[in-house]
Protein backbone atom coordinates (compact mmCIF):
# COMPACT_ATOMS: atom_id res chain seq x y z
CA UNK A 1 0.00 0.00 0.00
CA UNK A 2 1.80 3.16 -0.90
CA UNK A 3 0.65 6.09 1.13
CA UNK A 4 3.22 8.56 0.73
CA UNK A 5 1.96 11.76 -0.58
CA UNK A 6 -1.36 13.32 -0.33
CA UNK A 7 -2.65 11.51 -3.93
CA UNK A 8 -2.21 8.04 -2.06
CA UNK A 9 -3.88 9.34 0.55
CA UNK A 10 -6.98 10.48 -1.71
CA UNK A 11 -6.79 7.14 -3.67
CA UNK A 12 -6.52 4.94 -0.60
CA UNK A 13 -9.07 6.36 1.12
CA UNK A 14 -11.33 5.57 -1.37
CA UNK A 15 -9.79 2.17 -1.51
CA UNK A 16 -10.72 1.52 1.84
CA UNK A 17 -14.25 3.19 1.66
CA UNK A 18 -14.83 0.88 -1.72
CA UNK A 19 -16.28 4.04 -3.28
CA UNK A 20 -15.81 5.62 -6.40
CA UNK A 21 -18.06 8.21 -6.20
CA UNK A 22 -16.65 10.06 -3.46
CA UNK A 23 -13.76 12.00 -5.24
CA UNK A 24 -15.21 15.38 -4.47
CA UNK A 25 -15.52 14.84 -0.79
CA UNK A 26 -12.61 13.03 0.03
CA UNK A 27 -10.52 15.94 0.13
CA UNK A 28 -13.07 17.48 2.81
CA UNK A 29 -12.70 14.73 4.84
CA UNK A 30 -9.15 15.28 4.52
CA UNK A 31 -9.01 19.00 5.49
CA UNK A 32 -11.46 17.62 9.01
CA UNK A 33 -8.86 15.34 9.62
CA UNK A 34 -6.17 17.81 9.79
CA UNK A 35 -8.01 20.02 11.73
CA UNK A 36 -8.22 17.45 14.55
CA UNK A 37 -4.64 16.26 13.78
CA UNK A 38 -3.49 19.70 14.76
CA UNK A 39 -6.09 20.16 17.72
CA UNK A 40 -4.68 17.32 19.40
CA UNK A 41 -1.38 17.44 19.13
CA UNK A 42 1.64 19.54 20.63
CA UNK A 43 4.27 18.26 19.66
CA UNK A 44 8.06 19.33 18.50
CA UNK A 45 7.43 19.22 14.63
CA UNK A 46 5.04 22.18 15.36
CA UNK A 47 7.25 24.00 17.38
CA UNK A 48 8.36 27.75 15.68
CA UNK A 49 10.65 29.88 17.26
CA UNK A 50 10.33 33.86 16.60
CA UNK A 51 11.34 37.07 17.71
CA UNK A 52 9.33 40.12 17.67
CA UNK A 53 9.64 43.73 18.88
CA UNK A 54 7.10 45.18 20.97
CA UNK A 55 4.93 48.27 19.68
CA UNK A 56 2.80 50.35 21.56
CA UNK A 57 3.08 47.83 23.91
CA UNK A 58 1.64 44.33 21.95
CA UNK A 59 2.56 41.77 19.72
CA UNK A 60 1.20 40.03 16.98
CA UNK A 61 0.06 36.78 17.53
CA UNK A 62 2.08 34.77 14.44
CA UNK A 63 -0.04 33.10 11.83
CA UNK A 64 -0.98 29.71 12.13
CA UNK A 65 -0.18 29.87 16.05
CA UNK A 66 -2.37 27.19 17.62
CA UNK A 67 -0.57 27.44 21.46
CA UNK A 68 2.25 29.54 23.36
CA UNK A 69 4.90 27.01 24.91
CA UNK A 70 7.07 29.48 26.44
CA UNK A 71 8.40 33.42 25.92
CA UNK A 72 10.99 35.37 27.33
CA UNK A 73 12.27 38.64 26.75
CA UNK A 74 15.32 38.60 24.44
CA UNK A 75 16.37 42.66 24.01
CA UNK A 76 17.51 42.39 27.80
CA UNK A 77 20.36 40.53 29.49
CA UNK A 78 19.96 38.24 31.11
CA UNK A 79 16.74 37.48 29.27
CA UNK A 80 13.66 38.18 31.21
CA UNK A 81 11.24 34.82 31.47
CA UNK A 82 7.49 35.63 30.68
CA UNK A 83 4.77 33.79 32.46
CA UNK A 84 1.61 33.30 31.04
CA UNK A 85 -1.64 34.78 32.50
CA UNK A 86 -5.14 35.42 31.28
CA UNK A 87 -5.76 38.98 29.49
CA UNK A 88 -8.29 39.55 32.36
CA UNK A 89 -5.55 38.76 35.06
CA UNK A 90 -3.22 41.12 33.53
CA UNK A 91 -5.84 44.19 32.92
CA UNK A 92 -7.05 43.67 36.35
CA UNK A 93 -3.73 43.68 37.68
CA UNK A 94 -2.15 46.52 35.30
CA UNK A 95 -5.44 48.43 34.50
CA UNK A 96 -3.23 51.48 33.82
CA UNK A 97 -2.01 50.69 30.16
CA UNK A 98 0.77 53.72 30.28
CA UNK A 99 4.81 53.07 30.22
CA UNK A 100 5.42 51.61 33.61
CA UNK A 101 8.65 48.42 33.82
CA UNK A 102 10.09 45.49 32.31
CA UNK A 103 7.09 42.97 31.69
CA UNK A 104 7.04 39.80 33.46
CA UNK A 105 3.36 38.44 32.11
CA UNK A 106 2.52 37.81 28.64
CA UNK A 107 -1.31 37.02 28.09
CA UNK A 108 -3.22 36.90 24.59
CA UNK A 109 -5.71 39.27 23.81
CA UNK A 110 -7.54 38.73 20.62
CA UNK A 111 -5.06 38.91 17.67
CA UNK A 112 -2.37 40.17 20.34
CA UNK A 113 -0.59 39.47 22.95
CA UNK A 114 -0.56 41.82 25.76
CA UNK A 115 1.78 42.67 28.88
CA UNK A 116 2.07 43.04 32.74
CA UNK A 117 3.60 45.68 33.56
CA UNK A 118 3.23 47.73 30.48
CA UNK A 119 6.96 47.74 28.88
CA UNK A 120 8.58 50.83 29.82
CA UNK A 121 10.48 50.26 26.24
CA UNK A 122 9.55 48.05 23.05
CA UNK A 123 10.79 44.88 23.70
CA UNK A 124 12.09 42.12 21.65
CA UNK A 125 10.21 39.02 22.53
CA UNK A 126 11.07 35.50 21.36
CA UNK A 127 8.20 33.17 21.69
CA UNK A 128 8.33 29.51 21.19
CA UNK A 129 5.02 28.21 20.24
CA UNK A 130 3.14 25.50 18.40
CA UNK A 131 2.65 26.72 14.98
CA UNK A 132 -0.44 24.25 13.03
CA UNK A 133 1.20 22.26 10.46
CA UNK A 134 0.92 22.77 6.54
CA UNK A 135 -1.62 21.10 4.89
CA UNK A 136 -0.95 17.90 3.42
CA UNK A 137 -2.55 18.94 0.10
CA UNK A 138 0.94 21.67 -0.01
CA UNK A 139 3.50 19.92 1.28
CA UNK A 140 4.32 16.72 3.07
CA UNK A 141 5.48 17.09 6.85
CA UNK A 142 7.00 14.51 8.87
CA UNK A 143 4.86 13.46 11.02
CA UNK A 144 2.99 12.16 7.86
CA UNK A 145 5.89 10.35 6.70
CA UNK A 146 6.49 8.53 10.09
CA UNK A 147 2.76 7.86 10.85
CA UNK A 148 0.88 7.97 7.55
CA UNK A 149 -1.53 5.97 8.85
CA UNK A 150 -2.90 8.69 11.50
CA UNK A 151 -3.98 10.61 8.26
CA UNK A 152 -5.61 7.79 6.72
CA UNK A 153 -7.92 6.65 9.89
CA UNK A 154 -8.51 10.28 10.36
CA UNK A 155 -10.31 10.60 7.23
CA UNK A 156 -12.05 7.46 7.68
CA UNK A 157 -13.21 8.39 10.55
CA UNK A 158 -14.39 11.83 9.00
CA UNK A 159 -16.07 10.31 6.37
CA UNK A 160 -18.56 8.57 8.51
CA UNK A 161 -21.36 11.41 9.42
CA UNK A 162 -21.29 11.44 4.91
CA UNK A 163 -21.25 7.62 4.58
CA UNK A 164 -23.50 6.72 7.17
CA UNK A 165 -24.01 3.22 8.78
CA UNK A 166 -20.23 1.71 7.91
CA UNK A 167 -20.00 -0.78 10.67
CA UNK A 168 -16.29 0.13 10.37
CA UNK A 169 -16.59 3.34 11.69
CA UNK A 170 -15.59 2.79 15.07
CA UNK A 171 -12.66 0.75 14.28
CA UNK A 172 -11.42 3.63 12.06
CA UNK A 173 -11.81 5.89 15.33
CA UNK A 174 -10.04 4.13 17.35
CA UNK A 175 -7.26 3.42 15.32
CA UNK A 176 -7.35 6.98 14.45
CA UNK A 177 -7.12 7.54 18.12
CA UNK A 178 -4.39 5.07 18.81
CA UNK A 179 -1.91 7.02 16.32
CA UNK A 180 -2.99 10.15 17.68
CA UNK A 181 -1.67 9.08 20.93
CA UNK A 182 1.49 7.17 19.82
CA UNK A 183 2.54 10.67 18.32
CA UNK A 184 1.99 12.34 20.97
CA UNK A 185 4.03 9.83 23.31
CA UNK A 186 7.00 9.71 21.08
CA UNK A 187 7.26 13.71 21.34
CA UNK A 188 6.92 13.31 25.26
CA UNK A 189 8.79 10.46 25.88
CA UNK A 190 11.81 12.70 23.95
CA UNK A 191 11.28 16.06 25.42
CA UNK A 192 11.60 14.06 29.08
CA UNK A 193 14.48 12.33 27.52
CA UNK A 194 17.09 14.69 29.51
CA UNK A 195 15.42 14.94 32.83
CA UNK A 196 16.52 11.68 34.37
CA UNK A 197 15.81 11.62 37.89
CA UNK A 198 18.72 11.43 40.43
CA UNK A 199 18.99 10.17 44.29
CA UNK A 200 21.10 12.20 46.08
CA UNK A 201 23.15 10.43 48.85
CA UNK A 202 22.18 10.93 52.18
Amino acid sequence: MALATYADLLTQTANFLHRSDLTANIPDFVTLAESKINKGLRIREMETTTASTMASGVIAVPANYVALKDAYLSSVSPYGNLTRKTAAYILAKYPYRVADKQPIYIGRQGSNFIFGPYPDSNYTVTLIYYNRLAALSSAVNTVFTAYPGLWLFGTLAESAPFIKDDKRVQLWQLKFKELLDAVQDESDDEYLSGDVPQINAA
